[in-house]
């Protein structure tokens, strides 16, 4: 793992991914264009450097940022944004349940979740894209502790840690009907079981919540 704080992109080619909600059985299907995501997660030396913040329960520059909530990520999203010169993806009211995304900005932003599980995924239809202890940090194998970024194996998109580590935040309300604001969490964490870190599952939070299992990794619109 670089020691960078640069963040590395991966394009993302484009897709069709059928995402279920395991509560209510539903289950829809989702086209999407390319797109660049992050090959890791935000770690705690690139949120620093951009927020000037160091919210982490456990510390480490190569660590991924964790204890953020989702208006915390999508702060940062814009903060990067401005700092690369790029057009902020995100319009903040006083009210937190009332962000807008800007779908024209080229700046950074979290990535929705059907675009989340199409990369984790990587082309590939099974729960996981290879052996869960090759690829993740997990509940069975962390000592119950976030580890640094890319200590495990890739997808074959070169995405890390999709699977395990923390859970990452991504755009989407989770169920507005249901449970208001909350927005959709992706991935499992260090401290999950098994079950957890698959592809297809999902967990919601309030949009305020900070939780040391938690953190994000950015995306951005076309390949560009």
């Amino acid at each position: 793992m670089d020691t960078s704080t640069e963040i590395a992109m991966v394009d993302v080619p484009p897709g069709r991914v059928t995402l279920t909600d395991r509560r209510t059985q539903h289950s829809w299907a989702v086209d999407l264009a390319p797109y660049r995501l992050a090959a890791f997660p935000v770690t705690q030396a690139q949120y620093a450097q951009v927020t000037g913040e160091r919210p982490s329960t456990a510390q480490g520059e190569l660590l991924p940022v964790e204890g953020v909530s989702w208006l915390d990520a999508v702060r940062f999203c814009n903060a990067l944004s401005l700092r690369e010169g790029l057009a902020p993806a995100y319009r903040l009211h006083d009210d937190a349940a009332r962000v807008e995304w800007d779908t024209a900005a080229d700046g950074f932003r979290l990535p929705a979740e059907a675009e989340w599980e199409h990369a984790c995924r990587a082309g590939t239809t099974e729960a996981r894209y290879g052996q869960l202890d090759d690829i993740a940090w997990h509940r069975g194998n962390s000592r119950e502790r976030p580890h640094e970024v890319g200590g495990r194996q890739p997808n074959d998109w070169g995405l890390y840690d999709t699977l395990g580590n923390v859970w990452e935040w991504c755009w989407d309300v989770y169920d507005a009907e249901v449970y208001g604001t909350y927005r959709v969490l992706r991935g499992g964490g260090w401290f999950d079981e098994r079950w957890s870190c698959r592809a297809s599952v999902r967990r919601r939070s309030h949009p305020t919540f900070r939780i040391d299992d938690t953190g994000f990794r950015v995306a951005r619109s076309g390949l560009r």
